[in-house]
């Protein structure tokens, strides 16, 4: 992990197309603005963390749902 100090208007460049600026400090917040290309997806943390449960969610439903399918197709075969 990397750990920077940026005062305000200052910021930070990522690779070739994404920039990170300090743009407003109020007490403990601090506020970013985030330049990235349209092909990159930008979340705050716990959005992302909710998306990845639910994606990894809905593989487990579908997995499921597809034992379910399997089973029933053999026993149509059967009959």
């Amino acid at each position: 992990m990397l750990i920077l100090t940026r005062k305000l208007g200052e910021g930070i460049v990522i690779g070739d197309g994404i920039r990170v600026t300090v743009v407003d400090i109020r007490g403990k917040q601090v506020k970013l603005a985030i330049e990235a290309p349209r092909d990159v997806t930008v979340h705050r943390e716990e959005i992302y963390q909710r998306i990845v449960e639910e994606n990894r969610q809905a593989v487990s439903a579908d997995s499921t749902r597809l034992s379910e399918i399997a089973s029933m197709w053999k026993q149509r075969k059967k009959s």
